[in-house]
């Protein structure tokens, strides 16, 4: 066996790339998913519609491991109500972001950093872990040659781990492939998406691999990553077909590890 094969990462879904066809055939959708090579799904939006209970033998019966929700913090009301749900639904860990006006200040960071540690401590009782999903704001907003990120980094609490958005990353004038190296093994999840990589609001999404992103160079460099999720978001092709050519372009890289040869 190869060292690429080796240190390949498990490669998943996220489940806002599936939500339109899920909705209308969740068992299929998934199984379609599966049958591509992909081994696991980050759910979202989906709960909501069929339950848990039911979004869960979904993916245990696809073959799919649940990677993680994308779910708001559990913190305040409704908190305990969350974190029942990710239980039931099997996952460890629930992913969420904080506000794009929540970077316009170190002030604001502190704010928002608050409830994601009320989260972390929440969900710690569970024995479950919050991450943190980036956008751009993060990377693009700089205190005293400080980035956001750096800032809120600082205050967040040691349990949260991170959720890498690399293409948001980018366009928030960040090097993801640096960002990931100094990350270590903070960083568990990455969300891998392709495009032109010039407008956040604007860009149209392209099969991984077809757009300005490096990913071999990306996904290459050593860091805590236990899972490679990608995420397709206003794609101007078949979804199918563009996770079956992102899934060819990046096992075949030997950067990620599917269930079927590239």
């Amino acid at each position: 066996m190869s060292a690429e094969v080796r240190t390949a990462v498990p490669l998943a879904v996220m489940g806002y790339t599936i939500l339109e066809q899920a909705l209308a055939d969740l068992e299929g959708t998934l199984d379609r998913v599966a049958a591509i090579g992909y081994q696991g799904v980050e759910t979202y939006g989906l709960v909501e519609e069929y339950g848990p209970e039911r979004v869960r033998r979904a993916a245990e019966a696809a073959g799919l491991a649940i990677t993680s929700a994308h779910t708001p913090f559990p913190a305040g009301d409704g908190a305990e109500a969350l974190l029942d749900v990710a239980e039931a639904l099997g996952a460890s860990t629930l992913v969420w972001s904080m506000e794009r006006e929540e970077f316009d200040s170190p002030d604001a960071i502190w704010s928002g950093v608050e409830r994601v540690n009320v989260a972390a401590e929440n969900a710690a009782r569970r024995g479950l872990t919050i991450g943190y999903h980036n956008h751009f704001a993060e990377f693009s907003q700089v205190f005293g040659g400080r980035q956001a990120y750096d800032v809120l980094l600082g205050l967040l609490d040691p349990r949260v781990v991170l959720e890498l958005d690399a293409y948001w990353a980018r366009m928030g004038g960040a090097d993801p492939a640096e960002v990931l190296a100094r990350l270590g093994d903070r960083v568990r999840l990455i969300h891998i998406k392709d495009g032109p990589a010039v407008s956040y609001e604007d860009d149209l999404m392209v099969p991984i691999g077809e757009g300005a992103m490096d990913w071999e160079r990306i996904l290459g460099t050593p860091s805590g990553l236990r899972w490679h999720i990608v995420e397709l978001e206003r794609l101007s092709v078949d979804t199918f077909d563009a996770l079956e050519r992102s899934y060819r372009h990046l096992v075949g890289l030997g950067v990620s590890q599917g269930s079927v040869a590239a």
